[in-house]
């Protein structure tokens, strides 16, 4: 919703018309006209922000209630009463899309007050987290997704962790949709809230830690590399909030479609066969189908799920079909995916050196990406991006810093190793982009280095 004081006032209003269809529907019968006056009062809030947007989402963070990520001041009345009533009934997220029923609404109200805090209220609000009274168009459960973090991404420490919880998480996602299929975007909303958060106050650092993977995580590195190397891009195009989120969302998910390709071929050590990747390809259409069966997950993760490996030419896949543009989102994720998947040493794939990956990217020949997008992908990365270990032209090592985005092979270096590798007890900083090139001074660096080699953890640098 563009306009922020229409969506603060009708966040209001929705706020109001829910606690008055609560605190109704508790001290009246079921029949009674002030009971059916005050539900369709809510019902009628809902549409009206629901004829600006898909969906929306009415949380508990902290002792605040938000509607999306419009905080309700806490001058409002009936902002205390509606926090209690959700907060202990364990209710802290209630999401709702456009469709919604009157029958729905009603059905969610009556179910909200069913639910008494005790045994049976527990049971009433499962029912309504699960999926048991078939609200199609409603879901409710839990939002630490939507949790405010006070924590200072500024630390190394606390990145390297952030990134250690996102890769478990998405172990976690992937073996639960393999399994059951995935009814909610909650635990998909969590992991992309803390990472968003992440790219706003830390972007290099967290860039930094996308190269760092084992072969053994490599599915789930891979789906939070993306969705980091997506939020980065949107961040430099000056994106926040909710749509940054969405497009987290979008990476983390793009190729969950894979949960139903057979594991011999997912997990093949050769290259694939003709068949073989005929299967394989299916995977745009079973993650699309997948995703656009979760009611509370934005409309652009499945769309970024099917059109992921369609290229601005035309080629790519599913056959047959052509978007002209391609969603900007799409665009976005696709080299994301490209540039991690490459760089990524595998059991049949060696890992390509970026200024490769990135001549990939820029080729005219094949006009498979915008040429802006990938333009600003070089200038966020650089061809040596945070976190690499590298030889300048002089000899010594260094942890490239920052990227430049004037001139891609010219960051900013921290010197941790002279000319022989030996670790220096006094690094140094170097802003290349400020040096005049010379032969007989550090003003370039001229190749990637192996840190393990010299026994360097480049991150402890950063």
């Amino acid at each position: 919703m563009a306009d922020r004081t229409l969506q603060q006032r009708l966040a209001d209003e929705l706020v109001r018309k829910f606690a008055s269809a609560l605190r109704g529907a508790q001290l009246y019968a079921e029949g009674h006209p002030l009971v059916q006056r005050n539900i369709g009062s809510f019902g009628d809030a809902v549409s009206n922000i629901l004829a600006h947007q898909p969906d929306l989402t009415i949380g508990l963070v902290a002792d605040e209630v938000v509607v999306d990520d419009a905080p309700v001041p806490k001058g409002a009345g009936v902002l205390g009463e509606l926090h209690l009533r959700l907060q202990s009934r364990g209710i802290q997220r209630v999401g709702i899309s456009r469709g919604v029923t009157a029958d729905e609404i009603i059905t969610l109200v009556q179910a909200i007050n069913a639910a008494d805090g005790g045994e049976t209220g527990g049971l009433a609000v499962k029912r309504l987290a699960d999926g048991g009274l078939e609200l199609p168009h409603i879901h409710v459960g839990r939002i630490r997704i939507e949790e405010r973090l006070e924590a200072s991404f500024a630390d190394m420490a606390t990145i390297r962790r952030l990134y250690s919880e996102a890769v478990s998480t998405a172990d976690r996602i992937w073996e639960s949709a393999q399994a059951n299929g995935l009814t909610s975007a909650d635990e998909v909303r969590h992991v992309v809230q803390s990472l968003a958060q992440a790219v706003s106050q830390n972007r290099t650092a967290l860039l930094s830690l996308t190269a760092l993977r084992k072969y053994d995580d490599y599915t789930f590195t891979h789906m939070v590399n993306v969705s980091i190397l997506s939020m980065a891009q949107a961040r430099g195009f000056g994106i926040d909030g909710g749509a940054l989120r969405e497009i987290g969302m979008a990476g983390l998910m793009h190729d969950i479609g894979k949960v139903r390709t057979p594991h011999e071929i997912l997990n093949k050590p050769d290259r694939l066969t003709s068949e073989e990747l005929v299967i394989m390809r299916r995977h745009v259409l079973d993650g699309a189908e997948l995703l656009r069966r979760i009611s509370d997950m934005p409309a652009v993760v499945p769309v970024a799920a099917f059109e992921h490996h369609l290229r601005a030419d035309g080629s790519g896949y599913p056959d047959g079909v052509r978007r002209d543009p391609l969603n900007l989102v799409t665009q976005m994720v696709s080299i994301a995916d490209v540039y991690d998947a490459m760089r990524t040493q595998r059991a049949y794939q060696h890992a390509h050196p970026t200024d490769r990956i990135l001549a990939v990217l820029r080729s005219e020949d094949a006009h498979h990406f915008d040429q802006h997008l990938v333009r600003r992908f070089v200038q966020l990365l650089g061809v040596y991006p945070p976190g690499n270990f590298v030889k300048l032209n002089t000899g010594v090592f260094g942890v490239v810093m920052r990227a430049n985005p004037g001139d891609p092979y010219r960051p900013k270096v921290r010197v941790v190793c002279d000319k022989g590798g030996r670790v220096l007890e006094m690094p140094y900083d170097i802003n290349l982009w400020e040096v005049t090139p010379a032969p007989d001074r550090a003003s370039t660096v001229v190749a990637p280095a192996d840190a393990q080699e010299y026994g360097i953890d480049p991150l402890s640098y950063m």
